[in-house]
């Protein structure tokens, strides 16, 4: 699934910014309302030389990230509304001494039981004991997988990454497909690399581990349990595939019959382990059978001890924000602080809301969409998303480098996209979900259960297309490969990404250019591997294949050459699909605009043309400053290229740009015609 944006869980903090909608006076003396921030803009700075600064250069040097965040700017803005919206809509439903098992009980008392910390803090780690017992019985290495394995039906394996999800190349029918799993800090480089640092990474991650089994009274084997669980999870990261190596779909797809998966890693019973996770099947996909090599081969050579300290260390960090104050403290001293220099904790409130999105999402979804969401809005993002639809249809026609018989199978998929806008046509059930007002702990492990049982119910069923993979309050869209969708949910319909009331150059701008970012995706580098049945197939013939990829070569190179903080390079091959869905999006969305009433005139408002306004909506949407901290693992394992380069990337591109801006060719940002990246 392809995301817009990644939002770390924390960034949900309220503070007033200055993206957010404003009124002034115009010369006649009324009021209208203003779409993008002219204060916030570096006019100093020439658009051509650096066009991300000229818009956003204000707002970037004057703009403090708040203390409980890792970066500010336009997701986070908005995503701050959206949870003060949530927020009201839960404590309204714990209020409302709702009817046991309705949605407003359910939703209420969900969030009211995570605020309850009173009653928390009383239990201590007695909720999560039961686990903790039953890992100390564990007696040899079969025992160990057989625990782990069953622990998925609660909410607690470990090791074991599965999920079950349209096969790629059979998009109708479902399959139970493993990935691989077992380490806690963000990708393999972080255990392998040997600069400061990583090693100083690695020494706050084993002080972490540490503390985790202080808390739990195991103060006198904390080192040595903290020192064997960081070896252990070092020999694991070896087997990981590199963040670029799971970009490519056709080698992570091994379609395997359960008695060859047996052959290749002969210590895992999977007969035994299938039956533990409640799985009936002879086949499973297998996206990184290295890893389940090393795992056989590491649960017979490494000691039982170290992996049942893993085992517990995992457990109480999974549940740290569940369990006490101390042991939330604990787990944002390391992953807040260390990682992504968060200097202070999100408010308990907000990590609630999130929480209770994250486990009832779909009851919550019915409630915001009720308050939130105007039919009128879907109305006018239907419109937006069949216009750049059309426009796309008329650029891949006119492509110069596809052939005829390509260009028709790529005619089929774009029409083929699935179009979700707003929420679910049919909204999701948790019948068997018990929610108390005092069992937080209970609570989630009821929703993980519900979580669980609900996606092993669609193992040997038909793939049903009408599912989303977002709730309706999130603020993100994603494309979908195997549903060959794009889904926008109603959280990232609003200012400053969409607005009902905004000229057209505002509109398709912003949420113009994530619809076609979105569309893009669709025949991005990985995207373009799928047929338009969302099937992972070959459509393509070699000559247009061959070109695709020169083409994508030079967008690889461009990119890696962009650098921030300490000369730490953008990783052109990590972000390349994202890049290609910023280039393509950009463009759709600029010849879409143009055939607006608006466009085909010269008017000023602000004192800037249409054109001009279409390209700096663009840049304000992007307008996000990160902590050096967090940036530093966005280069590593994101794969969407710093905000910066996500504007300047695109526009240096446009000819449209240059024109817009009356951009000299001694720009630093200039790029000669010939040179210029140009896929869709």
């Amino acid at each position: 699934m392809k995301k817009l944006f990644i939002l770390p869980a924390c960034a949900v903090l309220f503070i007033a910014a200055c993206q957010n909608k404003n009124h002034q006076q115009n010369g006649e003396g009324d009021q209208r309302t203003v779409f993008f921030d002219t204060a916030g803009m570096d006019t100093t700075v020439k658009p051509g030389d650096n066009f991300f600064l000229y818009a956003n250069g204000k707002w970037i040097k004057n703009t403090v990230i708040p203390k409980t965040e890792t970066g500010w700017g336009s997701f986070y803005t908005l995503y701050n509304d959206n949870i003060k919206n949530l927020k009201s809509i839960l404590e309204n439903a714990a209020k409302s001494k709702a009817a046991k098992g309705s949605l407003e009980q359910k939703v209420g008392d969900f969030y009211a039981s995570g605020m309850d910390s009173t009653t928390i803090e009383k239990l201590g780690t007695s909720p999560i004991q039961p686990l903790l017992t039953k890992i100390d019985q564990i007696k040899d290495d079969k025992e160990l997988i057989n625990f782990v394995a069953e622990g998925y039906k609660n909410g607690e394996g470990d090791l074991l990454g599965f999920g079950v999800e349209p096969d790629d190349k059979a998009s109708t029918q479902n399959i139970l497909a493993f990935s691989q799993s077992g380490i806690n800090l963000p990708d393999r480089s972080y255990y392998l690399d040997q600069d400061d640092k990583a090693k100083k990474i690695r020494a706050e991650y084993t002080k972490y581990i540490e503390k985790i089994f202080t808390l739990t009274g195991d103060a006198a084997n904390a080192a040595k349990n903290a020192n064997e669980i960081l070896k252990l999870e070092t020999l694991i990261a070896q087997s990981h595939s590199t963040p670029v190596e799971l970009r490519n779909p056709q080698k992570n797809y091994h379609k395997l019959a359960v008695a060859e998966f047996q052959k290749q890693t002969p210590n895992i019973d999977w007969k035994s382990v299938l039956n533990k996770i409640g799985a009936s099947t002879d086949t499973v996909l297998v996206r990184q059978p290295k890893y389940y090599q090393a795992l056989s081969t590491l649960i017979k050579s490494q000691p039982l001890a170290a992996w049942k300290s893993k085992l517990k260390f995992d457990a109480l960090s999974r549940s740290a924000n569940s369990l006490t104050q101390a042991f939330r403290d604990a787990r944002f001293n390391f992953y807040g602080k260390t990682l992504y220099g968060q200097p202070a904790q999100t408010e308990r409130w907000k990590a609630m809301v999130n929480n209770t999105d994250d486990h009832l999402g779909e009851l919550l979804g019915q409630l915001y969409t009720e308050q939130y969401f105007k039919p009128e809005a879907k109305k006018r993002m239907l419109e937006l998303v069949n216009n750049l639809q059309k426009v796309y249809a008329e650029r891949i026609q006119k492509l110069d480098w596809m052939t005829p018989e390509t260009k028709k199978k790529a005619l089929e998929k774009l029409n083929a996209f699935i179009k979700k806008i707003g929420y679910p046509d049919k909204w999701k059930k948790y019948d068997d979900v018990e929610i108390s007002r005092d069992t937080y702990y209970a609570n989630l492990q009821s929703a993980n259960k519900h979580a669980y049982k609900e996606m092993m119910d669609k193992l040997g069923k038909p793939v049903d297309k009408t599912e989303w993979m977002m709730t309706a309050p999130t603020v993100n869209a994603y494309y979908n490969p195997s549903f060959s969708e794009i889904v926008f949910p109603a959280g990232i319909l609003q200012f400053p990404f969409f607005d009902f009331s905004a000229d057209d150059a505002i509109n398709y701008g912003a949420i113009g250019a994530v619809i076609g970012h979105e569309m893009t995706h669709g025949f991005d580098d990985q995207g373009r591997q799928y047929d338009a049945q969302g099937n992972l197939k070959e459509w393509w013939n070699s000559v247009d294949a061959a070109k695709f990829k020169v083409k994508t070569d030079k967008v690889d190179s461009f990119y890696n050459k962009f650098t921030l903080l300490d000369n730490q390079h953008v990783n052109g091959s990590l972000t390349l699909g994202e890049n290609l869905a910023d280039l393509g999006g950009l463009n759709i969305a600029y010849d879409a605009f143009k055939l607006t009433e608006q466009a085909k005139g010269d008017k000023k408002i602000d004192g800037f043309t249409p054109d001009q306004r279409f390209f700096l909506s663009f840049a304000q949407v992007w307008r996000i400053k990160d902590r050096p901290e967090r940036m530093s693992v966005r280069l590593k394992t994101d794969p969407h290229s710093p905000e910066m380069f996500r504007v300047n990337g695109p526009v240096s591109n446009m000819e449209a740009f240059y024109k817009a801006f009356n951009i000299p060719t001694s720009a630093k940002m200039y790029i000669a015609p010939a040179n210029r990246l140009g896929v869709w």
